[in-house]
C-alpha cells in the first residue's frame, strides 16, 4: 500500500502547506486553504502510456547548436480562432479556455471539432451525455459525417487508454475540473486533482505532438478556477467573454507562447451556433440618424487588429450631493484621472456632476489611445454640443493635458479611412515621419487638449 497523507492547498495559487494557514504566504489571500487527502507513489508510471520503453533522457545543448525549425500550424477553419492563436494550432500545444457558465465555450469547441477538415478529433466530456452533445451537434452543423468522436469519461486512466487506441489528431476536454486521476485521492475539481490531471495531459501533448484544448470554469472574480499554476502550465490561455443577454461574444488571448497576447476574436451567438464577425468596427459603431451629444469615435487596437469603437458619456447634475462616477468597459480610476485633467487644465467644473461612461458593444478596452475620445465625449455631453459622426480620435492624454503619441498610428488611420471617416485627431508627435499625402482622410495633429476643444467647441 502506498503511504497516504493529507495536506492543505491554497485554492487561489495552489500553495501546499502541512498545516492550515489563515493567510497564504505565496499570494497573500485570506481563508483560502482547504484540506485534501493526497497519495504519494514511490515511482509514478506515466498514466497516458502503458509501456515505459520510450522513456528518454534529455541532454544540454549550446544555443548555437540547436537546429532552428519552422513551427507548422494547423488551420482550424475558424479565422477568428486562428487569429487569436497566432495563425493556427501548433503541434503539442495545450490551450486553456475559460469563461462564464452558458457563455458558449462548449459550443465553440464542438464547432471546432465538427469543422476542422481532414482531422480526427476526440471530444471528451465529463459534464454532458452523448445524447446531449449529439443534439447540440445537429443544431450547429449540417455535417453529421464529421470525423469527430465523443467520449463521456472523467477518469484520466480510462481516457488515456482510448487515446492510445484511437490516436486522434486533436483532443478537447470539457472540462478540466471534472477529471480525476487515480494517483490523487481528493475529489474532482480540487487543487491537487486539477494540477495532476493537467500535468498528465500536458505530458501527453508534448510527447505525442497532439494539440489539447482544456475548457475551464471561472470564479466570481472572472479568473479561471483552480490553482494559478494551471495558467502557467499551459501554452495558451483564452478568455471567452460577453453578456449572455447580448448576441456578441469576445475570445481574448491572455497568454500565448506561440503568438501575440491580447489578441481578439469576435463572434455572434445565434440559434445555429457561433458565427464569426469579420468586421467588428461595423457592429461596434451605432447607426445614428441624427447627431447626438456625448458620443465620440475612437480608433483602438486589440492585438494586431484595428477597430473603431464608440465611447458614450453622460454628464448630469448630482441629485444627491455626492457625484457618481461609473464606467462600463473602461477603467474607472483612469476615467477619474481624465476628469481631473479636465478640471485642472481646461477649467471645466465637473466636481458636482455625475459622470457615466460606456463603451458600446459590451467590450472592455485598455488601450490608452481612447483617452482623447473619452474626454471629448464627456465635454460634448456637458456642453450639449454634438460631435460629427465623421470625426474620430486616436491619442493618449497626459496629466499635464498634453496629447501623447500612440503606437501603430498608420493602421488606425487606414481603418478610419476604410470606414468612411473624414477627419481624425492624432498627436503632433505621431505626425513625424507620417506621409499624410497617402491618405484621403484629413489628419489633424494637436499637442494640447485645449487645442482640441477650441477646434471642436469653438
Amino acid at each position: 500500500m502506498a503511504k497516504t497523507r493529507s495536506a492543505y492547498f491554497c485554492q487561489s495559487c495552489g500553495y501546499e502547506s502541512a498545516k492550515w494557514l489563515g493567510k497564504c504566504p505565496s499570494c497573500n489571500e485570506w481563508n483560502t486553504f482547504v484540506e485534501e487527502v493526497i497519495e504519494k507513489t514511490a515511482a509514478k508510471v506515466p498514466s497516458w502510456k502503458t509501456s515505459t520503453g520510450m522513456e528518454r533522457t534529455n541532454k544540454p545543448n549550446k544555443v548555437d547548436h540547436i537546429q532552428s525549425i519552422t513551427e507548422e500550424r494547423t488551420l482550424t477553419g475558424d479565422k477568428e480562432l486562428d487569429r487569436v492563436l497566432g495563425g493556427g494550432l501548433v503541434a503539442g500545444s495545450v490551450i486553456l479556455i475559460g469563461g462564464e457558465p452558458g457563455i458558449g465555450k462548449s459550443t465553440l469547441m464542438l464547432q471546432l471539432a465538427l469543422n476542422i477538415p481532414g482531422k480526427k478529433i476526440l471530444y471528451v466530456s465529463g459534464e454532458e451525455s452523448e445524447q446531449q452533445i449529439k443534439m447540440r451537434a445537429e443544431r450547429i452543423t449540417d455535417k453529421p459525417e464529421a470525423d469527430c468522436y465523443i467520449l463521456t469519461e472523467t477518469s484520466t486512466q480510462n481516457i488515456f487508454k482510448q487515446l492510445e487506441a484511437l490516436e486522434p489528431d486533436i483532443v478537447i476536454v470539457d472540462s478540466i475540473q471534472t477529471l480525476h486521476s487515480a494517483h490523487i485521492e481528493s475529489t474532482p475539481g480540487s487543487v491537487s486533482q486539477v494540477r495532476e490531471c493537467t500535468a498528465e495531459l500536458l505530458r501527453f501533448a508534448k510527447e505525442t505532438d497532439t494539440p489539447v484544448f482544456l475548457i475551464g470554469h471561472i470564479t466570481k472574480d472572472g479568473t479561471i478556477a483552480g490553482p494559478k499554476i494551471l495558467e502557467h502550465m499551459v501554452d495558451t490561455v483564452l478568455q471567452f467573454e460577453g453578456d449572455r443577454h447580448h448576441v456578441y461574444r469576445i475570445l481574448r488571448s491572455i497568454k500565448n507562447r506561440f503568438g501575440a497576447a491580447a489578441e481578439l476574436g469576435i463572434y455572434a451567438m445565434h440559434n445555429s451556433g457561433l458565427r464569426q464577425v469579420s468586421n467588428p468596427s461595423e457592429i461596434l459603431l451605432s447607426q445614428r440618424d441624427e447627431e447626438l451629444s456625448g458620443i465620440a469615435i475612437s480608433a483602438t487596437l486589440e492585438g494586431a487588429r484595428p477597430m473603431l469603437i464608440e465611447t458614450q458619456a453622460l454628464v448630469s447634475a448630482a441629485a444627491y450631493g455626492t457625484p457618481q462616477r461609473s464606467s462600463n468597459g473602461f477603467d474607472t480610476k483612469r476615467m477619474n484621472m481624465l476628469l481631473a485633467v479636465l478640471e485642472k487644465r481646461c477649467g471645466f467644473r465637473l466636481s458636482t456632476r455625475d459622470v457615466f461612461l460606456n463603451i458600446a458593444g459590451g467590450i472592455k478596452v485598455e488601450d490608452p489611445a481612447i483617452d482623447l475620445a473619452i474626454m471629448v465625449a464627456i465635454i460634448s455631453s456637458h456642453e450639449e454640443i454634438s460631435i460629427s459622426s465623421k470625426i474620430c480620435f486616436a491619442a493618449e492624454v497626459g496629466l499635464s493635458g498634453e496629447i501623447r503619441a500612440v503606437s501603430r498610428i498608420e493602421q488606425r488611420i487606414m481603418e478610419a479611412e476604410k470606414l468612411g471617416f473624414e477627419r481624425i485627431f492624432i498627436s503632433n508627435y505621431n505626425k513625424k515621419g507620417l506621409v499624410t499625402e497617402r491618405y484621403q482622410i484629413e489628419i489633424t495633429a494637436v499637442s494640447k487638449i485645449e487645442d482640441v476643444f477650441s477646434i471642436l467647441f469653438g
